[in-house]
């Protein structure tokens, strides 16, 4: 394999790599945003609830830039087109997270008597992006089609996604609190669960009968045997988590951390067939990353600067998560 065909992939991993941990690390902290409950008589929980995110949630999103600076450095072509269809959805989930991070900063230095309305805004802003970004999925799964089965399939999606998010945010605040709210975060992450699933199984079904070559690298021999026990397993994990969420308060809590880690496996797996069906193309039925990628000169330059950010981003991603393991408590400003 010589450096035209190995550097578009290795881009590619990366590319993944960086879409994946985002859609996990972002997708828990905004499936909590997600989940605040307003009213008064819950303030101290929304206090808990976002500090248990607070040393991260800024963090996380550097995933998505890495993510959009490899499609644009790396494939040009793609992040064209990509960013073409996806303008309207793309700018409605900047604006959602844009939103977010000001209502963050705010609702920490406002008088009490405008605190809930930053915590709205939080939540608004949460939503926005997730659904935003659910939207997005479904457009790109369905190639970019401008028709009403391609809409009512994306909007489907937007949902689901955000269903996933909080699942994955809800198991978060199960591993990061106590006492009342980590039991109400356990009946929040059962039934954003169940939604989860859902989307999942219309997923596994409606993407390989809209698409005949990917319904063929599924249901191919001996493919098939390697790949249906990727659903079997994350239902498996989904039971899993629900079985203990059940279960947890006559277990007090013990391996709190279940439910995250079944979320996590479950975030991977699915990112893992989503990639294996759409590759070798990064648009989809359009153009292979060997069409998309730049100039072989052009990449082997730019992986000095690869070499660099990427084990940086992962070795503080790391080191903020050792530091700030543990129970959540109260964030304070000064």
């Amino acid at each position: 394999m010589n450096e035209a065909q190995w550097l578009p992939f290795m881009y590619l991993i990366i590319l993944g790599l960086a879409v994946m941990i985002y859609a996990i690390l972002d997708g828990y902290d905004l499936g909590v945003g997600i989940l605040l409950p307003m009213g008064k008589q819950s303030e101290l929980e929304r206090d808990t609830m976002i500090a248990s995110i607070g040393p991260f949630w800024d963090a996380n999103e550097t995933w998505l830039v890495l993510a959009v600076g490899v499609l644009l450095i790396a494939f040009p072509t793609a992040h064209s087109i990509i960013f073409k269809a996806l303008y309207l959805p793309v700018a409605l989930m900047l604006a959602g997270l844009i939103l977010r991070g000001v209502a963050f900063d705010f609702r920490a230095k406002v008088l009490n008597t405008h605190k809930s309305t930053w915590d709205w805004l939080f939540k608004i802003g949460s939503i926005i992006a997730s659904m935003s970004q659910g939207y997005m999925l479904g457009m790109y799964v369905m190639g970019f089609e401008q028709t009403v089965e391609a809409l009512i399939f994306a909007l489907l999606s937007a949902a689901g996604v955000a269903a996933a998010y909080a699942f994955i945010g809800g198991a978060w605040l199960v591993m990061k609190t106590e006492g009342s709210l980590q039991q109400q975060s356990a009946q929040w992450t059962r039934y954003s669960g169940w939604l989860a699933a859902g989307g999942i199984g219309l997923v596994s079904i409606v993407h390989p009968m809209i698409n005949s070559r990917i319904f063929d690298k599924w249901f191919s021999l001996p493919e098939i045997f390697l790949l249906i026990p990727i659903p079997l397993v994350c239902y498996g994990l989904f039971f899993a988590a629900d079985r203990y969420l059940t279960k947890m308060s006559e277990l007090q809590g013990r391996i709190c951390w279940l439910p995250f880690a079944c979320a996590c496996s479950i975030f991977f797996l699915c990112f893992q067939a989503l990639a294996y069906s759409f590759f070798p193309y990064i648009v989809p039925d359009q153009l292979t990353i060997w069409e998309a990628a730049s100039a072989t000169e052009s990449l082997k330059f730019l992986a000095y600067g690869i070499v660099f950010v990427v084990p940086t981003i992962l070795i503080y991603t790391v080191f903020s998560y050792r530091v700030f393991w543990g129970k959540a408590t109260q964030l304070q400003y000064y």
